[in-house]
């Protein structure tokens, strides 16, 4: 045997296909060509499909390609979007990407010195420390990479987190589309091809250190590889002879060279592809995509999405990047409560239909396109209008799919053609006619007014510092009027300079945009627009987190932009500056619910907080809080539809959650929807007793208040209507 002092460091390299006839050599390479125009044609097909989908909306703005690009490898890199909320998954993925990109790399290297350097340049840079180094940097690759796909092998196979549950919502045992366990063989495919590849990699290392043991400079540099140099001394102790290991290398050389040619040319057309579209489909992520919908083109001849060639091309490659995680399928308020609705689902449903109809030679006809109905692969309408718009599913996507907007573009073609709930219809009708929900006339906006010992400025007439937009629910509901009327008597006692626009408000319009009735939102938006440029103020408040919403980010695309905040920063601004005091502390143990339009959608997280801190309220936060905070279900026009009888409702499944909360007194909102049906929602999941449903505004009136004893015809009454 050679000895380490007879050869020279610098040649200290892998002579790839050592011991292999020409003719075998150029198989494989026939073999490999084959597997790189298969996964050619998969790319090609797939940017067909996509090319056939609409272009982005002129309201999507400007494209920076290189601050997108940065910022999608940002995330990448750091793995943030799917770590969240799942710290385990994130970490074995994070282990998988990182080992496969090495591994990936690695073997793009080995290429560059084989086919490239040495073939047309003359040199080799794959040898001496360099390559020692590299050996290392593969083992521990492959080991991160094994180690990933193992957890997640056991995740599936074992834990069974309910998210991973490929069972259909909208879907009953016995349909065609019912049964989703091709994905499932898919998932089990993708996690074994690539151990085996690992696996086999690391047994054809150590078998070659068997085969060549005589040779030094392969022998004496094993342990940088130090898996491969442990299964070749495990090898070698049962006895496997230099001969034999040459015999099982060059058939194990064959299976894991053609296992990893065929991942290659598989990967366009598996799961495997998302890889690639998940990056660029984080590259192309809105970061308004909920709280700004996009416009309809004043020339466009279609409204919303009916046909599958009627959604964006960015649209179609969000189908595609869509991982099955289960993430959004886990935060949907309701697929929680029994709805026909799981945001993947739809996903899945949509990207099935578009690979059917659109990876054809040729499209068929128009018939076919159709995304509704009770067909294969197409979207029933039940599922579509259960959706509460709420975010969570956008919010928790790791890959930047735009569930909602997709579902809101489906509502408007349903919208376009009448389909949907007669109340829903009336609602709109009323809207149209009156500007508002409760089908009210426009002079009743203001009545709340009527019993203030005080009057409050009409903005249309006279300038004031801060305009109040109200709201519907704030307006003309009759419990929510006592909270409007604290509020502006809160306003008046702190002397600030504020007025109303009256009957000249409307419905701001956030959520019949959600509904899909693009035509009256436009109107109303229109409207608001108008009346308000009217006006003479420096900045809005408004107590509805809808329509802090939609005036915030998107009356801007109707050329409406103003500096509007929500009342709770505004509140706390003024705690914060002296400029309220409060005159006790309350000492309630609440929990506060975080609104989906002030949280989720405009991370207005802290300020209610900070205000129930100020006013000595012990907050214990929901497990379902803030960015997963759990939506009430009006959003996106719910509350104007009734819920199936018999069916949890998601503010039945809020109030369960709340009520966990030991010695809880207090529950909190800020969002005058949020009154309306957490209030409803305590009698009747049977908590009514134990604790209240207050609005954050008559907690500051009552710190604010002198002290007046356990009324509970007053604010301060918490305690003696929790007991009554």
């Amino acid at each position: 045997m050679q000895t380490s002092a007879t050869f020279d460091p610098a040649t200290v390299t892998r002579i790839l296909f050592e011991g292999f006839p020409s003719f075998a050599i150029a198989l494989f390479y026939l073999i490999g060509l084959t597997a790189v125009g298969a996964f050619a044609w998969g790319v090609y097909v797939q940017i067909r499909k996509y090319r056939r989908g609409q272009p982005l909306s002129k309201s999507f703005g400007k494209i920076d390609l290189q601050a997108r690009f940065k910022d999608m490898v940002r995330v990448v890199l750091s793995h943030r979007t799917v770590a969240r909320r799942d710290a385990a998954a994130g970490r074995a993925h994070r282990m998988i990407f990182y080992g496969f990109a090495v591994l990936f790399l690695g073997t793009a290297t080995v290429t560059v010195d084989y086919d490239v350097t040495a073939r047309f340049l003359g040199f080799h840079f794959w040898n001496g420390d360099f390559y020692l180094l590299f050996k290392l940097a593969m083992n521990l690759a492959g080991v991160s990479m094994i180690a990933g796909l193992i957890y997640m092998m056991v995740r599936r196979g074992w834990i069974k987190p309910p998210k991973l549950d490929y069972k259909r919502p909208d879907r009953q045992p016995g349909d065609p589309d019912y049964d989703r366990s091709g994905y499932r063989r898919e998932d089990w495919a993708f996690l074994w091809t690539l151990v085996l590849i690992g696996i086999t990699g690391f047994v054809l290392s150590a078998l070659r250190l068997v085969w060549l043991q005589d040779r030094a400079v392969v022998w004496d540099t094993r342990w940088w590889s130090p898996v491969a140099a442990l299964l070749a001394e495990m090898i070698k102790g049962v006895g496997v002879s230099a001969s034999a290991a040459y015999a099982m290398r060059t058939g194990l050389w064959w299976f894991h060279g053609l296992l990893a040619l065929t991942f290659i040319a598989l990967i366009p057309y598996t799961k495997v592809k998302h890889i690639f579209t998940a990056s660029g489909s984080l590259m192309m992520r809105d970061p308004l995509a909920a709280q700004r919908l996009p416009r309809v083109e004043p020339d466009s001849e279609k409204v919303g999405y009916k046909t599958i060639t009627d959604f964006t091309w960015k649209h179609l490659l969000n189908l595609d990047a869509c991982t099955k995680c289960g993430r959004c399928h886990e935060a949907c308020p309701a697929n929680a409560v029994g709805a026909p609705l799981s945001p993947r689902d739809v996903i899945l449903s949509l990207r099935e239909f578009a690979n059917e109809a659109l990876q054809k030679n040729a499209l068929p006809d128009e018939v076919k396109l159709d995304v509704h109905g009770k067909d294969i692969g197409q979207v029933f309408m039940e599922t579509v209008w259960s959706c509460r718009t709420c975010m969570a599913c956008v919010e928790i996507c790791p890959v930047a799919v735009e569930h909602v907007p997709i579902i809101v573009q489906m509502r408007r073609k349903l919208v376009e053609d009448g389909e949907m709930e007669p109340q829903v219809q009336k609602t709109l009708q009323a809207i149209h006619k009156n500007g508002n929900s409760f089908n009210e006339s426009k002079r009743k906006r203001a009545a709340w007014t009527k019993p203030l010992p005080f009057q409050i400025k009409d903005a249309r007439k006279e300038p004031v510092d801060l305009l109040w937009f109200v709201g519907d629910y704030a307006s003309f509901d009759p419990r929510n009027q006592r909270v409007t009327q604290g509020f502006a008597t809160l306003l008046h006692n702190a002397g600030i300079d504020f007025g109303l626009l009256y009957e000249g408000e409307s419905n701001a319009g956030n959520d019949v945009r959600r509904v899909g009735e693009e035509g009256l939102y436009e109107l109303l938006a229109e409207n608001n627009i108008a009346m308000l440029g009217q006006s003479h103020f420096k900045r809005i408040v408004t107590t509805d987190p809808h329509s802090y919403n939609t005036i915030r980010n998107e009356y801007p695309d109707f050329g409406g932009k103003f500096e509007i905040e929500h009342y709770t920063s505004l509140v706390a601004r003024m705690l914060s500056e002296g400029a309220l005091e409060p005159r006790r502390k309350l000492g309630y143990r609440v929990t506060f619910h975080d609104p989906c339009h002030l949280g989720r959608f405009n991370k207005g997280y802290d300020a209610p907080r900070q205000i129930l801190s100020a006013i000595g309220c012990e907050l214990v936060d929901m497990p379902r809080s803030r960015d997963n905070s759990f939506c009430c279900g009006a959003g996106g026009g719910r509350i104007w539809m009734s819920d199936p009888v018999g069916k949890e409702k998601p503010s039945q499944n809020r109030m369960h959650e709340a009520a966990r909360i030991e010695g809880l007194e207090v529950f909190v909102v800020c969002c005058p929807k949020d009154l309306t049906m957490f209030e409803d929602a305590l009698k009747t999941s049977g908590y009514e007793g134990r604790f209240v449903v207050r609005e954050l505004i008559e907690l500051i009136a009552e710190s604010l208040a002198q002290p007046a004893g356990d009324d509970p015809a007053e604010p301060g009454g918490v305690r003696a209507i929790a007991a009554a």
